[in-house]
């Protein structure tokens, strides 16, 4: 079912990340008449965060942690990228073991993931570690520091059997018992008041779930790894089973369990402020509460 929109002065603005695990979220804005009615833009995670604190973009997917840095938004319900099993893309590679390391170089493109590594040091891996934002090229990471930090495409990318690895969402999913959550949709309550945003009637986080739904349909998900598979160079069966095996698309319960503990964890360990009270945005003018503690 299409979205009804209301025409202001302008369109609402997406900022989007250029991930192969967004893919399935970008489905209909890319494949039906829905991106018309938003003006969207592709960037890194962090540079999404930081379009939707500069309010020069209106919805974005940001990462968890940015959730406790940027105030006004409003989450789509039940849109993540999240994780309940390894998750591939998100791994601390090193040439020496774990135990080794004390120097680690970080791809500073998902906050989310660097106070992710930095809570599993101190709560269970031991703390002690410096770390340095890099550019993610594992071999200058390595040739500065004993370990780096890869998110994203490049860590998919890596050929593990050359490194000693960690991958920080089955470390947390040991260690906790609850899955992970890396990203989800957040909106400015101030882009949706006043009439200069055009805004979806009655429900624009169904417009969202509805393009993860119809992306993660099998004809789409053929399509999406056809193209994906040969602009990473990795395997068509390779890209299948990150999609359908390690990324989890739904912001369920126990998602949420999982990512009240992670920012719990990262503000008692300071490596993010206090989250502050979560609105889920229901339908227009609309939304429900859930507070993070």
């Amino acid at each position: 079912m299409s979205a009804k929109i209301k025409t202001g002065m302008r369109r609402l603005r997406i900022s989007a990340i250029s991930y192969l695990n967004t893919a399935p979220l970008m489905w209909d804005f890319e494949h039906s008449d829905t991106g018309r009615e938003f003006d969207i833009s592709y960037t890194l995670p962090s540079a999404c965060a930081r379009a939707l604190k500069a309010g020069t973009a209106d919805i974005g997917i940001i990462p968890a942690a940015a959730f406790a840095q940027i105030p006004g938004l409003a989450v789509l319900p039940g849109v993540a990228i999240a994780s309940r099993r390894p998750v591939r893309s998100i791994l601390l590679v090193s040439r020496v073991p774990l135990d080794k390391v004390r120097s680690v170089a970080l791809d500073s493109s998902s906050m989310t993931s660097v106070a992710l590594l930095k809570i599993l040091f101190e709560k269970w891996l031991g703390g002690g570690r410096t770390f340095t934002p890099m550019a993610p090229d594992i071999e200058s990471m390595l040739a500065a520091q004993d370990a780096g930090l890869l998110i994203g495409d490049p860590a998919l990318q890596i050929n593990r059997s050359r490194y000693f690895t960690l991958d920080l969402a089955e470390e947390w999913i040991h260690r906790t018992g609850k899955p992970f959550v890396f990203a989800f949709w957040a909106v400015r309550q101030e882009a949706l008041r006043g009439s200069d945003a055009r805004v979806p009637e009655p429900d624009l986080a169904q417009v969202f779930q509805q393009s993860r739904d119809h992306g993660l349909e099998p004809a789409s998900l053929d399509r999406i790894v056809r193209e994906w598979a040969p602009r990473l160079g990795l395997k068509e069966s390779a890209v299948c089973s990150y999609l359908t095996e390690n990324i989890y698309y739904h912001l369920d319960p126990a998602c949420l369990e999982g990512l009240q503990l992670f920012y719990r964890y990262a503000a008692e360990i300071g490596a993010l402020p206090a989250a502050p009270e979560m609105h889920f945005l229901l339908s227009e003018n609309a939304t429900a509460n859930a507070t993070i503690a």
